[in-house]
């Protein structure tokens, strides 16, 4: 239905789009209710990357199994190994309040390379800082993503009467304006104007204002199962170990004195 609601994009009306299509094997709107939903007071984003898990674990440690986890996918990628380490994250944990949303519409706009195959992701040597320039936005931003992700959340925690949403965002290493405080303030003041009188729900980001070395440390504290986790912008099987994901994450748990369970120094090429 919704493939046939949204007409695939093209820069003229003579040729075809050249933006990455949903996988197929990927459900469309898929929700898994079988754990008692008027016991959910917590919504997190698991996206199934490192940061998304460690908010997830913030979560659980807040509201036990009475959180909802949702996953987003849009056209990306790695969205079928993304979607996997999102399965297996909240297996982990036991979480059975499960949405699967579908916002392939984002894909088929473009303008990131996450989603577009005629868009190089940016690669890095291993020998170049993974720090990322946060003067410059770089391609791997998706157009006003988060707040998408955010509206899907807040829509799905008014249903459930959850409270909080729990979000892994963070400020430290992103050029991304949609991952700052500035960001999360405004959006909070939106909730109090577009809710209806009575419904107050709190954006949580726990780990705004941590870099990746200590989003990586917090991680652990709390036991947040980190193997599981994927974090490459590029591939599925293997983690490419030249994009900036895979550097940042290298680099948080490298600076944390850790190994990361995925990738080793040797795996960057």
């Amino acid at each position: 239905m919704l493939r046939k609601m949204l007409p695939r994009l093209s820069e003229d009306s003579g040729r075809e789009s050249k933006q990455r299509p949903l996988p197929v094997n990927l459900p469309i709107f898929t929700r898994f209710m079988t754990h008692d939903t008027s016991s959910i007071h917590a919504i997190t984003l698991l996206s199934g990357g490192l940061d998304s898990c460690v908010a997830t674990a913030e979560a659980v440690a807040a509201h036990g199994r009475s959180v909802g986890v949702l996953h987003v996918s849009y056209g990306q990628r790695t969205a079928n190994r993304e979607f996997a380490a999102f399965a297996a994250i909240a297996d982990h944990y036991g979480l059975t309040t499960r949405l699967h949303a579908d916002a392939e519409y984002l894909g088929k706009m473009g303008g990131s390379s996450l989603v577009d195959d005629d868009l190089a992701i940016p690669m890095s040597s291993a020998t170049s800082s993974a720090a990322q320039d946060v003067s410059q936005l770089p391609n791997t931003y998706v157009p006003f993503r988060n707040t998408h992700l955010l509206s899907i959340a807040v829509a799905w925690a008014e249903v459930l009467g959850a409270e909080e949403i729990f979000c892994g965002a963070h400020a430290a290493d992103s050029a991304y304006p949609d991952t700052q405080p500035g960001f999360f303030d405004a959006f909070q003041q939106l909730l109090h104007r577009a809710l209806p009188e009575g419904t107050d729900i709190i954006v949580r980001t726990p780990l705004l204002s941590l870099d990746k070395k200590a989003i990586v440390q917090h991680g652990t504290k709390l036991s947040a199962p980190l193997q599981l986790t994927w974090s490459c912008y590029a591939e599925e099987s293997t983690p490419c170990g030249r994009c900036h994901s895979c550097h940042l994450r290298q680099t948080g748990f490298e600076e944390a004195g850790l190994t990361d369970p995925l990738t080793s120094t040797s795996d960057l090429q």
